[in-house]
């Protein structure tokens, strides 16, 4: 049995060399050579998923997008959300002016447990909440196997 005082300390790849080599990243990976949107999309909105035993409930956070801007679909077991949400063009006047709100387009894949029903799944969207209610198919859920171990 190995005792906490005997374990070897878990090193994270950012504290190896004093941080230097994520500083090392950080640099060759800047803004100056590569623009940050080319490695993420514009902006993630949150996304909850719980299983309620005879259903898979997702709900996501999708504030300031138009149902029109906001697809959703099912193939093969993977659940995909995509949208977009466009930037307020405003006339810049005298006076200090901030930016903090994203905007722009989303894809979140969701992958689900085989044995839904995807031919009764049913999907709300409301006051810039999506809610989508996946039923499962008790039919189709996989079996469990005992394995004898000798």
């Amino acid at each position: 049995m190995v005792k906490k005082e005997d374990r070897v300390p878990e090193k994270k790849p950012e504290s190896l060399f004093g941080g230097r080599i994520s500083n090392l990243i950080e640099s060759i990976f800047s803004d100056s050579f590569f623009p940050k949107e080319l490695f993420r999309s514009d902006w993630d909105p949150k996304i909850d998923v719980v299983d309620k035993g005879n259903v898979i409930s997702v709900k996501a956070d999708l504030p300031g997008i138009d149902e029109k801007d906001l697809n959703v679909s099912l193939e093969d077991h993977v659940l995909t959300i995509e949208g977009k949400r466009e930037e307020e063009h405003e006339e810049k006047k005298d006076g200090y002016r901030r930016l903090e709100r994203s905007f722009g387009s989303f894809s979140r894949s969701i992958a689900l447990p085989a044995g839904i029903a995807a031919d009764k799944v049913e999907a709300v969207y409301k006051k810039g909440v999506l809610n989508i209610e996946i039923p499962k198919n008790p039919d189709k859920a996989p079996k469990k196997l005992e394995v004898k171990v000798s």
